[in-house]
């Protein structure tokens, strides 16, 4: 949070942001996105995506004292759900008649509200859910802090506030109400949030009411199935597939050392080649009874005939099967990724290394066929120049991309999403039904 972010606009902001999010578990299925209307919407728009989760809003009205409307003795939220400040109340003298008319106007308030952003349609349900709850900034945290109370009276088991910038006095003040506080940016020197955006536009009602609109018909995300088992010799492996309506290809994901199925960055770019119609498989190499085991995460020949068993479970899989094979690896699955792909049985059409090391499978580098993209950080020094030796072997058609001001994990704002796109335009411009296959012209590796 030491860093200090200006934004574009919103969309830039929630962009960043859901960037942030996405590189990090979360509960499948659990989460819901919350925008503070009307700046916070267009913020949650992207998060929501990022996230694959449902979209809302949040509407909260704070309950000023009736001589000092500043001074909240409480909030109302959608639905009559009601949150008090039981030692304001206690000090303000205000009678029971009189919180009842502040909390009827504010009521009415929300209601109106609510209709014009959600016209016929409910709010979303919370209990037993995690709510993050978007917002476009904070500068002092009251509202904030009524909207976490809401939310938690309304059954959410975890309220994580998510915002691109705030006060540091503010992020302190929320925390009281939130599990977690998520901000890009905590300046040292903070007057207002709008100082922040180059573009800070107000927000209309009716852009809200769009935004909420659209996020309901747009395509969600592919549901996960229940969790697979690919029989691989003589262990299975556990895998987790996802696909979705017409699918154009299938991506076999290899993890790098120390990772999972489970890794969010891999869940992340996962998500996103789901967007472009692509089937994933994220799969785990070694079982749970081999994952502590240091020499097998280098065992680039037990990978490898891993991942091809895995290559050949999805070629006869009814929901995969037929469809064009590609290969994602990340750190060390980079190289069991490079040595499937050489394999002269191999169906794969194009091969993306993460941060890889394709350099653990030498020997396999000039025997691979199917165009490859190698992704390194600009600050991974010594895994940048391991994949310029690396590529120089290659004899398929390859690429060299080098996100600037990355680091090995992609941790920074913005890299994991550029690290997304560019493996979604990789295997959407290489994989082809198998009608439509190209032949295969030599071609230079370009850098």
């Amino acid at each position: 949070m030491e860093r200090v972010h200006r934004f574009a606009d919103r969309a830039d902001a929630g962009r960043r942001l859901a960037d942030h999010l996405a590189a990090r578990p979360w509960p499948a299925g659990q989460v819901v996105v919350l925008g503070v209307p009307r700046g916070g919407v267009p913020v949650a728009v992207p998060v929501a995506q990022a996230l694959g989760a449902p979209l809302d809003v949040l509407v909260v009205r704070k309950l000023g004292l009736p001589y000092q409307r500043e001074l909240a003795m409480g909030a109302v939220g959608e639905g009559g759900v009601r949150v008090l400040n039981e030692e304001v109340l206690r000090r303000s003298g205000v009678t029971a008649a009189q919180l009842a008319a502040v909390q009827g106007d504010e009521q009415r308030e929300v209601d109106v509200r609510c209709a014009r952003f959600r016209p016929g349609r409910q709010a979303l349900p919370l209990a037993g859910r995690v709510a993050v709850v978007v917002d476009d900034g904070i500068a002092t945290g009251s509202t904030m802090r009524a909207a976490c109370q809401i939310a938690r009276a309304s059954g959410a088991q975890r309220v994580v506030v998510a915002v691109p910038v705030a006060s540091r006095e503010a992020v302190e003040v929320v925390r009281r109400d939130a599990d977690e506080v998520v901000v890009l940016s905590v300046p040292p020197w903070f007057s207002s949030v709008g100082q922040w955006y180059d573009d800070f536009a107000q927000v209309s009602d009716d852009t809200v009411a769009r935004l909420l609109a659209e996020s309901t018909t747009a395509p969600r995300p592919a549901t996960l199935d229940p969790e697979v088992t690919v029989p691989a010799g003589d262990v299975d492996l556990a895998a987790t597939l996802t696909v979705p309506a017409s699918p154009v290809g299938v991506i076999a994901f290899a993890h790098g050392s120390g990772s999972s199925r489970h890794s969010p960055r891999n869940r992340y770019v996962a998500g996103r080649l789901q967007q472009a119609g692509l089937a994933t498989l994220l799969l785990d190499l070694l079982t749970a009874q081999e994952d502590g085991r240091r020499d097998l995460v280098f065992d680039v020949p037990l990978l490898s005939e891993r991942l091809g068993a895995a290559c050949r479970w999805l070629a006869h899989d009814a929901r995969t099967r037929g469809l064009p094979l590609g290969l994602f690896g990340a750190s060390t699955g980079a190289a069991a990724a490079i040595a499937t792909a050489a394999d002269p049985a191999s169906t794969v059409q194009a091969v993306v290394s993460r941060g890889g090391r394709p350099d653990l499978a030498p020997d396999h580098l000039p025997l691979v066929r199917a165009p490859t993209l190698l992704v390194v950080g600009g600050d991974d020094d010594v895994v940048l120049e391991l994949n310029q030796r690396a590529q120089e072997r290659l004899r398929c058609p390859s690429r060299l991309v080098v996100v600037p001001g990355a680091t090995h994990l992609f941790e920074e704002p913005g890299t994991l999403e550029q690290v997304a796109d560019l493996a979604a335009g990789w295997f959407t411009t290489h994989l082809h039904p198998p009608a439509a296959q190209p032949s295969h012209h030599p071609v230079d590796a370009d850098g």
